[in-house]
């Protein structure tokens, strides 16, 4: 289900080069069926003419054992279920589990890429093939000159534009590649942590027997829950990207108070609050209703007050402030928190994206991009104002009446 969540194609095979999972982008790629590849050797899907150079590629990056991308400087080829070769560009991350090393493979199909470099190739020749046939006929006349020059002018304007165009998405496609490496780096990270707290917990409940233990037990009850709980959120955040993704998010509209919705947000807020925090509560909204999808207000409320919660240290305020007007409803959290570095401030609303200054701090990076999606498909939006140490404010606008 996680893996299904990534548009690119991701193999994971052991030292052995033997495949252990694949995910269903992988199989549209090479056009094999999951149960024809796990457990098959990854030469399955190189071309038999590289499986030698292949071998000693792959030793030698178990040997240095870190994240790399394959194919710099020289092409790399997949090979489908009819045979057929095609390009392709892998990143390789390797992770451990258990003692045991296994290497993901996020996996893209270039050969639109590679056509595309070839058509730009195609009108550089071409190009070259007026100018040197204009350039005969430039002896004839003044107007003549004239003519070529326009001519030659267009065909350098074209090939800039396309030139530029093809600087732009090899630009976009680099940084898709690395956010989606930094992604399945963060994904290992956040499952590894909390599976391990639960198997140590786990091993830890079969020692406690008597009857007086039972304090303790309910202590690593507690933790197994939490981190249920807490990696069934991540599922769910993947759920709904998929649901996004895919357009199949049902909204329910109805008339609710917004004192109902604050209540919730900040009642289980409380619960996470840190030594000396507070939640100012918002003043005058007692008589102020919206005609709109409560779930997804509280959603995208309750993920903003306990951002500010996480990202803000002990003994400081969150401020929510509301303002109705006769069209919209604005929403202003502000924190006193670690703030947004001014440099990433651009990708906060990218999915999987996380600051620098939080890399420590539990997280996936999904929320926000959650949050703008939802209110954007309600007609509303988010922005935010930060400065690194300084804390932030996020303002969310939601028109008072549903427009879908």
């Amino acid at each position: 289900m996680l893996l299904g969540a990534v548009s690119e194609g991701v193999i994971i095979v052991d030292e052995t080069q033997t495949i252990k999972e694949v995910n269903a982008s992988a199989e549209t790629i090479f056009g094999y069926t999951r149960e024809d590849l796990v457990g098959q050797s990854l030469n399955t899907l190189i071309p038999q003419q590289y499986h030698a150079q292949h071998g000693a590629h792959f030793d030698g990056f178990m040997e240095k054992h870190e994240r790399r991308q394959m194919g710099k400087g020289r092409d790399i080829y997949g090979k489908r279920k009819d045979g057929s070769v095609f390009p392709v560009e892998a990143g390789l991350n390797p992770f451990v589990i258990y003692d045991r090393t296994y290497v993901m493979a996020l996996i893209i199909d270039i050969s639109d890429r590679k056509k595309q470099e070839q058509e730009i190739l195609d009108l550089n020749n071409r190009l070259e093939k007026k100018v040197e046939e204009r350039t005969k006929t430039l002896n004839h006349t003044v107007e003549e000159l004239k003519l070529v020059n326009f001519e030659l002018d267009k065909e350098n304007k074209r090939r800039i534009k396309a030139e530029e165009k093809t600087q732009i998405a090899l630009k976009k496609e680099k940084e898709l590649n690395e956010l989606k490496t930094k992604f399945l780096s963060l994904v290992s990270h956040e499952f590894k942590t909390p599976l391990s707290g639960i198997l140590t917990s786990t091993v830890l409940l079969g020692k406690y027997k008597l009857a007086e233990d039972q304090e303790k037990r309910d202590k690593h009850l507690n933790t197994i829950t939490n981190k249920v709980h807490y990696l069934n959120n991540i599922l769910n955040d993947f759920l709904s990207v998929e649901r996004l993704e895919t357009g199949k998010v049902n909204y329910t509209f109805k008339t609710f108070k917004l004192s109902k919705i604050l209540n919730e947000v900040i009642y289980n807020a409380n619960m996470l609050l840190k030594d000396g925090q507070k939640i100012n509560y918002p003043e005058n909204i007692d008589d102020m209703s919206l005609h709109q999808d409560e779930k997804i207000l509280e959603l995208s409320l309750s993920n903003i007050v306990h951002n500010a919660i996480k990202y803000s240290p002990e003994h400081t305020n969150i401020d929510i402030k509301i303002v109705q007007n006769d069209k919209n409803t604005v929403f202003k959290i502000k924190d006193s928190g670690i703030g947004i570095p001014e440099v990433e401030q651009k990708n906060i609303f990218n999915r999987y994206f996380r600051a620098e200054n939080v890399l420590n701090i539990q997280g996936t990076g999904i929320g926000l991009n959650i949050v703008k999606s939802h209110l954007e498909n309600l007609g509303g939006s988010i922005e935010f104002a930060s400065k690194e140490h300084n804390g932030s404010v996020f303002t969310i606008t939601l028109p008072n009446q549903s427009i879908i």
